[in-house]
């Protein structure tokens, strides 16, 4: 199951860099940061869709995307199109992330900054406030409930906010038992990697009135966002298409088309 080996990748990762880093160093930097940007009123709903845009180098079905030699120039530009939030892939094997694109973003915008990775452990999270993230990637799929509460908790605790992601209807009502404000469908089966784009639309219902609705992947053109937006969706979460072509000009035909 790709899902289980890219989590168990990560927190292996995470664990040579526990050797190097103990808990309790990176907790006193993690304490130490400004608190975490506020989430939930950058994504409130609006009058057109908000847009979460991703620094993506690579991915397990498309292999390498695009080669981002300058995170933070690449954020800028997301933030001067009018992204609302800004995503960074810190998994660093298949995905070709790290933590330094996360603290080097964050010091580039003024945005709230997600930490998107496999994240299954205390240690992660912690690692995820002490570079600076102000919110935290948790894949329902990937976790047991009891896991899932206690990394959603220490989210929370830590002053960030969780984006809990699904894939079906119990995984909503995993996510709603939470209490989860922000819960995003993904149209990429993580165990298949095979797409359904009309997958949000058909879970949009399940997801509590009081939670922001983020659509994730299968959007190329404005015409995938407009159909996330007429199927409920307040963000749509974006990455392969803002680092293959002209991320302000994208932005701006995809912001068009879900208002």
């Amino acid at each position: 199951m790709l899902l289980a080996d890219l989590t168990a990748g990560s927190v292996e990762d995470a664990e040579n860099r526990r050797l190097i880093r103990p808990l309790a160093e990176v907790e006193r930097i993690a304490l130490s940061q400004p608190p975490a940007r506020d989430a939930l009123a950058a994504l409130a709903p609006a009058e057109r869709v908000r847009i979460i845009a991703e620094v993506k180098r690579a991915s397990p079905s498309r292999g390498d995307l695009a080669a981002i030699p300058d995170p933070a120039h690449q954020a800028r530009l997301y933030e001067q199109g009018g992204a609302s939030a800004i995503s960074v892939l810190t998994e660093q094997r298949r995905f070709k992330g790290s933590l330094e694109d996360l603290t080097a973003v964050r010091s580039a915008v003024s945005l709230p900054v997600l930490r998107k990775d496999f994240i299954a452990t205390p240690y992660q999270v912690m690692e995820a406030r002490a570079a600076g993230a102000d919110l935290v990637l948790l894949i329902v799929a990937a976790l047991e409930q009891p896991v899932l509460a206690e990394l959603y908790g220490l989210i929370v605790e830590l002053g960030m906010t969780p984006l809990v992601e699904t894939h079906s209807a119990d995984e909503v009502a995993r996510a709603a038992d939470l209490g989860a404000k922000l819960i995003g469908v993904n149209a990429r089966d993580l165990s298949t990697f095979e797409l359904d784009r009309d997958l949000f639309g058909r879970l949009a219902d399940s997801i509590p009135a009081d939670a922001i609705k983020i659509a994730e992947s299968a959007v190329l053109q404005p015409a995938d966002v407009a159909h996330y937006r007429a199927a409920g969706a307040d963000v749509v979460l974006i990455g392969e298409a803002l680092v293959t072509g002209d991320p302000v000009a994208t932005l701006n035909a995809f912001l068009e088309a879900g208002s």
